[in-house]
């Protein structure tokens, strides 16, 4: 999928965006009176899409049938349980301030304590990130200790579906390694509780690869090397867990390319390794799988079919290998992947003879995406995958292959039928969230690299799968008319058009029959009035605003729209929008339906990226503005004035549900802060008070992008995670 999944900015469809009056200090806009905790606490559970990210590595317990981990690069780590055919996240407990560790840089077992689990944390190496963490665990996940590093990891960056990076050393379980990607090697002695560099031979370099992977072999520890200059070393190894040397005679033209996976056969002693002349997910155009016999030292190609050649059609076959994996029951069986491989599709193919002849299992696999219907992407048939680096064989089942995507995990326990192992795993990453006042879905909702998506039930994946006509791979903007219900709109990154509306409340959708020129390069927020006459589209900063008044059949600029603002449309009067701009910290609305836009509220606070302006439910000119260090203000009168809420100090986003029972006006919803922390409250009083909802178990790292209540069910809350999809909550009974 997306090879940036990280969304700073992100405001919820069809509400609108203010600002406030003056810029208080942070001890003056502190919250006043102590939030209060759910009575009985909230339940929470991920809205099902099914996986809808990337899977960078599966890990097989070797001592205990039935076990499993799964990482991913933005969204957390999973543990498999056979008896409930289920994944179950382990990383939900992160909150807020560590966001940048929902990317899990790789995993550990330690084969000898069945219930030890080590994870390697950190998305992002730059600079504006923060240091990663290694958690420790002695019940397989259950409850953690954690180790703060002073390095970065980059479960996000080039070379993610590498590894693993992380290993318990093979002649000591309280002795682990990491292998960084721009600062060498790091060792633990005390099970991950302590780490300190180590002498390693070769030097990173800036291409952020370092240490690509760490695999026993034996009483021997391999590390894979991707910043080779091309004609040094690439494999190393130590045999005492002091020295480390390159290994010798290493394939002619692997010293270019990168060692992205390796696998050791205890049965033959041989080390199988594959190669690609870049870290992957994208940018491979050529590799290799080659084998090393530890107890001779001899290297042998066993590259199933070498990149380079011509498809049918004229196209280069261009394409590096990823992910291996051998039997633990059967000496010489092991599967490799293909990755990066457009023109004839990835594969994944299959040994039994140590790799002198291989099977394509592609050729004859035959999918049932029942369960996950968005895999066919809008078309007849699911592929076969790509980015196809994370791959693993069951070591108490020779048939039972798993191989994760840019999307899912498929599994096979026949080595012809496959289906989606991914129940439990949620990875998007949520742009836009509707809950709908009438109809059949609860929830719409907008994400990163899989568009938009119709839920019927919050329990199974859309039975649509993807919103088509056209496919988007990103959504950048989702609106419904609040009288109107069944009218919505949407916006985003697609091949054959950009933006579509729907008379079914999304059930179904047709495309606009024009759109302006910069839809193509920059699609962005868009918005629809009261009653679904009037579209209003923005194009991001410095671009003007279009309007739209015959559902997309032709475009007209708005002068006076504030440049790359968010539409937000009045609920009630089909004549009024809203539009904040954070440059000049000014509200402008428009009462002549979107055709110009005038200065109210001025000297609001300016240049504030991380803001949102959303409209009251069933109330005009009623404005809530969330601002990320200045938190909350109202507006009762169009945006003419603004008055700061004293109940929190940090608002991030802000939605609507419906009234608590003798209430009038509808439940707010926020992620913010009104002491110390960002959490997840709701209000029942206007924001006079709120109560926390989540609590320190159910966090999801950033989750500023939207919130929603549902207008049909008191309590039900949906939140926008940047990573672990949809999480919704409802009160315990």
């Amino acid at each position: 999928m997306s090879t940036f999944h990280l969304s700073r900015r992100s405001v919820l469809a069809g509400t609108a965006v203010a600002a406030a009056a003056v810029s208080l200090p942070l001890a003056q806009g502190r919250a006043q009176a102590t939030a209060t905790p759910a009575k009985n606490g909230y339940r929470w559970r991920g809205a099902a899409q099914g996986g809808t990210g990337f899977i960078t590595g599966v890990l097989f317990h070797p001592s205990v049938k039935g076990l499993a981990y799964l990482r991913t690069d933005i969204g957390g780590a999973y543990r498999w349980d056979d008896r409930t055919d289920r994944w179950t996240p382990l990383t939900d407990h992160l909150g807020w301030d560590d966001w940048n560790l929902l990317g899990v840089e790789a995993m550990a077992v330690d084969p000898a304590h069945p219930n030890r689990l080590y994870l390697a944390l950190g998305t992002y190496a730059q600079s504006w990130a923060g240091n990663g963490a290694v958690l420790r665990s002695e019940d397989r996940g259950a409850t953690w200790k954690r180790a703060d590093l002073t390095v970065k990891l980059g479960a996000n960056e080039d070379g993610r579906g590498c590894g693993e990076r992380l290993l318990v050393d093979p002649r000591d379980s309280d002795t682990l390694w990491l292998g960084t990607r721009h600062d060498g090697l790091l060792k633990s002695t005390d099970r991950g509780a302590t780490w300190k560099a180590v002498s390693f031979p070769a030097t990173p370099s800036a291409t952020g690869q370092g240490i690509t992977l760490l695999v026993a072999a034996g009483r021997a520890v391999y590390a894979g090397w991707g910043d080779s200059d091309g004609t040094s070393a690439n494999l190393y190894r130590t045999a005492d867990g002091t020295a480390w040397e390159a290994v010798p005679g290493q394939p002619a033209g692997t010293a270019a390319k990168v060692p992205i996976r390796a696998a050791f056969d205890r049965h033959t002693r041989e080390l199988y390794v594959t190669y690609a002349n870049a870290p992957g997910p994208n940018g491979q155009s050529d590799g290799s799988v080659h084998k090393l016999r530890t107890t001779t030292g001899k290297w042998t190609e066993v590259t199933p079919v070498k990149p380079g050649g011509t498809t049918a059609d004229g196209s280069a076959d261009a394409f590096g290998y990823g992910g291996v994996a051998v039997d633990a029951r059967r000496p010489g069986t092991l599967v490799v992947s293909t990755n990066n491989r457009w023109a004839e599709i990835d594969t994944v193919f299959r040994s039994t003879d140590g790799g002198r002849t291989w099977t394509s299992l592609k050729d004859k696999a035959v999918f049932d995406v029942s369960e996950t219907p968005y895999l066919k992407w809008g078309g007849d048939e699911p592929k076969f995958g790509w980015w196809i680096q994370a791959v693993a064989l069951d070591p108490y089942d020779s048939r039972h292959i798993v191989y994760g995507t840019g999307a899912t995990l498929y599994g096979t326990r026949d080595l012809k039928r496959w289906a989606p192992q991914i129940r439990g795993v949620e990875e998007a990453s949520i742009r836009q969230l509707i809950s709908p006042p009438a109809g059949e879905a609860h929830l719409i909702s907008g994400s990163g690299d899989i568009g938009v998506m119709y839920h019927e039930r919050l329990t199974a994946s859309p039975s649509r799968g993807m919103a088509s006509n056209p496919v988007f791979g990103t959504s950048t903007g989702l609106a419904l008319a609040a009288a109107k219900p069944s009218y919505v709109v949407r916006a985003g990154w697609g091949d054959n058009g950009n933006g579509a509306w729907s008379n079914d409340g999304g059930k179904t959708w047709a495309p606009f029959e024009s759109q302006p020129s910069m839809a193509k390069s920059a699609p962005g927020p868009i918005t629809t009035n009261a009653d679904g006459s009037v579209l209003l589209w923005s194009f991001g900063t410095g671009n003007p605003g279009f309007r739209s008044a015959d559902n997309g059949k032709s475009w007209s600029e708005v002068a006076s729209f504030p440049k790359g603002a968010v539409p937000v449309a009045d609920p009630i009067d089909p004549i009024r929008f809203y539009a904040f701009d954070t440059t000049t910290g000014t509200l402008h609305a428009s009462t002549d339906s979107g055709r110009t836009f005038t200065a109210r509220a001025t000297g609001l606070n300016s240049g504030d990226t991380e803001f949102q302006l959303a409209v009251a439910p069933g109330r005009s000119g009623d404005l809530w503005l969330s601002l990320k260090w200045n938190g909350l203000y109202r507006s009762t009168d169009g945006g003419a004035t603004f008055t700061k809420v004293g109940s929190c100090w940090a608002s991030y986003t802000l939605g609507f549900g419906k009234a608590a029972e003798g209430a009038s006006y509808p439940a707010l919803y926020m992620v913010g802060s009104t002491e110390s922390i960002t959490a997840v409250y709701r209000s029942d009083d206007e924001a006079k008070s709120w109560t926390r909802i989540n609590d320190d178990q159910h966090q999801w790292g950033w989750i500023g992008a939207a919130i929603s209540g549902d207008p049909r069910v008191y309590g039900r809350v949906y939140i926008a995670t940047n990573g672990r999809g949809v999480q919704y909550g409802e009160p315990a009974r």
